[in-house]
C-alpha cells in the first residue's frame, strides 16, 4: 500500500495538488485578516475554513487525483498486476494524508496568528476542533473521487460545495444532524469551537453546547468513511472487466 500511495503522490508533482496543501490554510488566515481580525479572528478563520474553503480545496485535490488518470484512460492502472481495490483504497489514503497535511497547517497557521490577533481558543481546544474537521471531512475523499470520475470535475465541486452549504444549513441545529454526513462537522464544531454554521457563536446555555455528540458524531462519520471507501472500490474494481 505504501508503494501505491507514493506512485500516487509522483503523480501530483506537475499538477496544483501540491500548492493547494498550503495555499487552502494561508487563503483562511489571510481572507479572514482583511475582512474581520481583531478579537473574532481566529472564530471568523475556523468558519471560513471548515464551511467552504478546506470542502472546496478537497474536492479539487480529489478530482484532480481522478483527471490524472483519466487522461490516460486508465491505461497505466488496469495494465498493473494488482488488485484496483488496493488502488482506489491508495488514492483515498494519499488523500488523506493531504488533508492531515492541510489541517495541521492550518492550526500551526491560526496558533501562530493568535499572537498578532488575540486568542479565542486555547491550543487545547483549537487542536480539538482540527481534528474533530479532519475526522468528520474523511467521508467526503471517496464520494469525491467517485463523483469525479463519473460526473467531471466541475459537476463534482458543484455537489460537493452545495452538499456541504445546504447540510450545515438545513440540518446542523437539527435533531437529525446524525442522519446526513454533511451537517456532522458544522455540528461537532458548535460544542468544541462555540461556532454557529452562520458564523455567529454560539449562545451561552444552548442545547449546541452540549458535548456529548462529540463521540458519536465523530464515529458516525467515520463509519460513513468506511462504507464508502468500500462501496467505491467495489465499483471501482469492475473496471477489470473493462
Amino acid at each position: 500500500m505504501i508503494s501505491i500511495m507514493k506512485a500516487e503522490r509522483l503523480k501530483w508533482k506537475k499538477t496544483f495538488i501540491p500548492k493547494l496543501v498550503w495555499l487552502a490554510p494561508i487563503v483562511a488566515i489571510v481572507l479572514t485578516a482583511l475582512l474581520m481580525g481583531g478579537k473574532f479572528f481566529q472564530s471568523g478563520a475556523y468558519n471560513f475554513w471548515y464551511t467552504l474553503l478546506l470542502p472546496g480545496a478537497l474536492t479539487i485535490c480529489c478530482t484532480l487525483v481522478v483527471e490524472k488518470d483519466a487522461k490516460l484512460k486508465y491505461h497505466s492502472i488496469l495494465a498493473m498486476p494488482i488488485d484496483l481495490k488496493k488502488i482506489w483504497f491508495g488514492k483515498i489514503l494519499t488523500c488523506s494524508a493531504w488533508l492531515l497535511v492541510t489541517t495541521l497547517i492550518f492550526f500551526v497557521s491560526i496558533s501562530a496568528s493568535g499572537v498578532l490577533f488575540g486568542t479565542s481558543y486555547s491550543l487545547t481546544s483549537s487542536f480539538t476542533g482540527s481534528s474533530v474537521i479532519f475526522l468528520t471531512l474523511l467521508w467526503q475523499i471517496p464520494f469525491c473521487l467517485f463523483l469525479a470520475e463519473k460526473l467531471g470535475t466541475y459537476i463534482a465541486i458543484l455537489i460537493n460545495l452545495v452538499g456541504n452549504m445546504a447540510g450545515m444549513i438545513a440540518f446542523a441545529n437539527g435533531d437529525f444532524w446524525y442522519s446526513v454526513p454533511y451537517a456532522i462537522t458544522a455540528r461537532l464544531i458548535c460544542p468544541t469551537l462555540e461556532i454557529l454554521p452562520n458564523g455567529l457563536l454560539v449562545p451561552e446555555g444552548s442545547p449546541l453546547l452540549n458535548t456529548w455528540v462529540i463521540a458519536p458524531g465523530i464515529l458516525i462519520a467515520l463509519v460513513w468513511f468506511a462504507l464508502i471507501s468500500f462501496l467505491t472500490a467495489r465499483w471501482f474494481q469492475k473496471r477489470e472487466a473493462k
